[in-house]
């Protein structure tokens, strides 16, 4: 691929939810992003460099400035204008949480102008509730890891983000619960910034739809025990 140099692949994700990347000490660890990472750059025979960042509006800044060459995100028009994306390679739910004793028991209770909702700054659910939600407020916090914390602290009426997050939150501090069903999908993708080119975009666009058919996305799923992600169909399907 023409934008990898010979010093390797610099690739940028964000750690804040495990079906990307975790970290383990300085450097991401484990996750199917990690997974797709590596296999890409031995591909094209460099070696990886893995940018660790722990917000996707950072990983989306260090792509479309052309301080690395892959990413991790998820597609929005937003950031589309710096970004090339492949076709989903994962489809993830974004969820409501809430107190136990909150009266909200339906997504479609929390577009009130008496409701604040507490997003991650930058995330994938921050742009589309920005867009989507006209009479709710939005608060943000720093990062997507610390939503609930944040929601807890500031006494927000809602938490949203990504599903698996939220629960796992919930049984760490109890008290809380899932609104039922999702308020979006969310699509995770690659993408290289626009400037490389077309026949760059095409060659990781052809790799995730190779990554989806032969399985490799479906293995590294089940081998790192992600929960409430599912393979996307192939692009157009």
């Amino acid at each position: 691929m023409a934008s990898a140099t010979a010093a390797g692949l610099l690739t940028a994700a964000k750690l804040s939810y495990p079906a990307l990347a975790t970290r383990g000490g300085s450097a991401p660890r484990w996750g199917v992003a990690v997974d797709l990472a590596r296999a890409f750059a031995q591909g094209v025979g460099v070696a990886p460099e893995l940018i660790v960042l722990g917000r996707a509006g950072k990983a989306g800044d260090t792509v479309s400035q052309e301080a690395a060459d892959i990413g991790f995100f998820a597609i929005d028009p937003k950031r589309a204008a710096g970004i090339a994306f492949t076709d989903a390679y994962v489809l993830i739910e974004g969820a409501y949480l809430v107190r136990n004793d909150s009266p909200l028991r339906e997504i479609a209770e929390v577009d009130d102008p008496r409701h604040r909702v507490t997003v991650g700054l930058g995330s994938a659910y921050d742009l589309y509730l920005t867009r989507e939600l006209q009479r709710a407020a939005i608060t943000r916090a720093a990062t997507s890891p610390t939503v609930v914390d944040t929601f807890l602290q500031t006494g927000t009426d809602v938490a949203a983000g990504v599903r698996q997050q939220l629960e796992a939150d919930a049984r760490r501090l109890g008290g809380l619960r899932l609104l039922p069903g999702s308020f979006m999908t969310i699509r995770q993708a690659m993408g290289l910034p626009r400037g490389r080119g077309e026949a760059a975009a095409r060659v990781l666009a052809d790799f995730v739809e190779d990554m989806k058919r032969s399985s490799f996305v479906a293995q590294a799923l089940a081998r790192h025990g992600i929960d409430g992600a599912a393979v996307a169909p192939a692009a157009g399907g």
